[in-house]
């Protein structure tokens, strides 16, 4: 039997393959499609979208970009030199984006289908429980 940290490892894995496929056939990528989550929900500079995403400047950068050659997010310079940024979610941003979300629900019956809502509640406990473990743990190594 695997450890529970090596079973999370195992499942990270094959979540990322299946969201890796899912958000393809959109042609974006699993980033960028959290991230146009993010901007469809209003959180609409690169310093709100770092602070939430945890994604250093240059990395949040390249996606942004991207999203914008993609035409699915708008950009515009604001303030006296015009130096921030505020982004947009476009229609086709949003479209995508619902398109997405609907393929990941869809994924998320399929996968918990035989499970009762008592066990998916207990493992939504856990889950929550272990987050709050790992912050604690990210916290101590800052």
């Amino acid at each position: 039997m695997k450890s529970s940290l090596e079973a999370l490892i195992a499942i990270n894995k094959v979540q990322q393959t299946l969201l890796q496929r899912m958000t393809k056939r959109y042609q974006l990528t699993v980033s960028e499609w959290q991230l146009l989550d993010h901007i469809g929900g209003g959180e609409n500079t690169q310093e709100i979208l770092a602070q939430q995403t945890r994604l250093d400047t240059s990395t949040l950068s390249r996606q942004l970009k991207g999203l914008v050659a993609k035409e699915m997010v708008t950009k515009e310079a604001i303030g006296r030199d015009k130096r921030q940024l505020i982004y947009t979610i476009t229609e086709q941003g949003t479209q995508t984006a619902a398109a997405i979300n609907t393929a990941f629900e869809d994924l998320s019956d399929q996968i918990f289908e035989h499970w009762s809502t008592d066990e998916r509640n207990l493992l939504q406990i856990l889950l929550n429980r272990l987050d709050k473990s790992l912050d604690r743990r990210r916290g101590l190594q800052n």
